[in-house]
């Protein structure tokens, strides 16, 4: 079992900071940055906490942290239902309702789906059900030859886009199941080598191209988090929301509705 100390090296390590670069962000010495990860100095939870803050660590990693220091956890991993995020579902459930006839869903950290709104069903409707089957997840759907894969024009241009945005996340917070997801969806040589790309010299973003319902349709998307969550699930969820990239994929939707 790591101490405190090793695990805050090997943060700063993932960060690419020196001591002295994590003292100065933290206001503290780079001889006690020194100490507190030769374990020749036992940091408060405060300082763990400050510490972990400057490092970008994510709340759930700050939790075991605080464990290996000999504290107790800080922050609470709720389920989506109880009460106290209430207000917070009920924002998030507003904002998918809001984006309607455009598809927006909710993921986890591991790319699995937690909700979607209307518009979203109808993409998924004639899917394998294996891969309908709770965890949905959206990387396996988008490119399982069973899932979207088949539909997608520009499939290699959406695979890289998915390999920059996963090594990223992996980059912030390994994590074993999203490592297992890349290798098995990502990983240079997980691609079909007839994979079509798409010309995209003229895109100021990388649209997902696929053909519905016998039209063409260009989507890109944003993502929304939290921007001061205190609760783990908050911290881990993401919204995912598609808009028309183009004038006729617009008229797609105002015309087809959500339903």
């Amino acid at each position: 079992m790591h101490t405190v100390g090793e695990l805050l090296r090997q943060w700063r390590h993932r960060r690419r900071l020196s001591q002295l670069d994590l003292a100065l962000a933290a206001d503290v010495s780079a001889r006690h940055v020194s100490l507190v990860e030769t374990g020749r100095s036992r940091p408060s939870a405060e300082m763990v906490l400050r510490l972990a803050e400057r490092l970008d660590v994510p709340l759930r990693e700050r939790n075991r942290l605080l464990l290996a220091a000999g504290f107790a956890p800080r922050y609470a991993e709720r389920p989506p239902g109880c009460e106290a995020l209430l207000a917070a579902w009920d924002a998030v459930e507003r904002v998918l309702r809001a984006h309607e006839p455009y598809p927006a869903l909710v993921l986890d950290r591991r790319w699995n789906v937690v909700m979607g709104n209307r518009a979203l069903d109808r993409f998924l409707a004639d899917l394998h059900p294996d891969l309908l089957r709770p965890p949905v997840n959206m990387v396996r759907l988008g490119l399982d030859p069973r899932g979207m894969a088949p539909h997608i024009v520009n499939l290699a241009d959406v695979r890289a886009v998915l390999r920059t945005r996963l090594a990223r996340q992996l980059a912030k917070a390994p994590d074993a199941e999203l490592e297992a997801l890349y290798d098995r969806w990502l990983a240079p040589g997980a691609e079909d080598p007839d994979e079509a790309c798409h010309p995209l010299a003229a895109e100021v973003v990388t649209p997902m191209v696929f053909r519905f319902g016998g039209r063409e349709l260009r989507l890109f998307s944003t993502t929304t988090t939290f921007g001061t969550p205190l609760d783990i699930t908050l911290d881990e969820i993401a919204i995912e929301a598609y808009y028309p990239a183009d004038a006729e994929t617009a008229a797609w939707f105002s015309e087809s509705g959500a339903s």
